[in-house]
């Protein structure tokens, strides 16, 4: 996430009132989407596979940001032992997880409290966007802060609770062989009894 201020604050309080967040179901929506992380996001594109929804974060008709949310890491120690969930219970009920891959707000745009408001709006409509697209909704979302890169400070501030970090492999790595860096486990419920999504009696 970019955190660059180049807004004058006097402008904050009635551009904050109007953000907005705009699914992008296009392909030239989603092209611009990635050029822009890959100008701007200092992990650059992603290349998302299976289920995914990217949104754009827009005010007065203009983009100020990007949110890619995809599926879920299929393993995930922090966050699974945070759930309790057992090793069936995680492969029956993983797709009712969601991962904010990406959170990209332009440098040029950006201004105070955008990203906790952004984020805010986005949980707002996640689930209902989820089933719409594929038939089921999700009740928690993760993402991972690369600490001391980021402070998470924004995720906290819409209501996200750290639950650990990352042992620092990929998903691809099955032969653990593969260094990235560690980052902090943030985790976000969309549904007051998520657990009983997510454990079934």
């Amino acid at each position: 996430m970019n955190k660059n201020s180049g807004r004058d604050t006097n402008q904050v309080g009635p551009v904050l009132a109007e953000v907005q967040i705009q699914e992008l179901s296009t392909r030239k929506e989603r092209s611009r989407a990635r050029r822009l992380l890959a100008k701007d996001h200092y992990l650059g594109d992603v290349r998302a596979v299976g289920e995914q929804i990217w949104y754009a974060i827009m005010a007065q008709g203009q983009w100020l940001g990007v949110l890619v949310f995809c599926a879920a890491s299929r393993r995930l120690r922090a966050r699974d032992r945070w759930i309790g969930w057992s090793e069936e219970q995680r492969r029956r009920r993983l797709a009712l997880i969601v991962n904010n891959c990406r959170f990209l707000l332009l440098p040029d745009k950006t201004f105070p409290n955008l990203a906790s408001r952004s984020l805010s709006l986005c949980l707002h409509c996640l689930s209902a966007d989820w089933q719409a697209r594929y038939g089921h909704p999700v009740v928690l979302v993760e993402t991972f802060v690369e600490e001391p890169r980021f402070a998470g400070t924004a995720y906290k501030a819409a209501g996200w609770i750290r639950v650990g970090r990352t042992t620092g492999r990929t998903r691809q790595d099955s032969a653990r062989t593969i260094q990235t860096p560690i980052k902090a486990v943030w985790l976000r419920a969309l549904h007051p009894q998520f657990r009983k999504h997510l454990i079934p009696a």
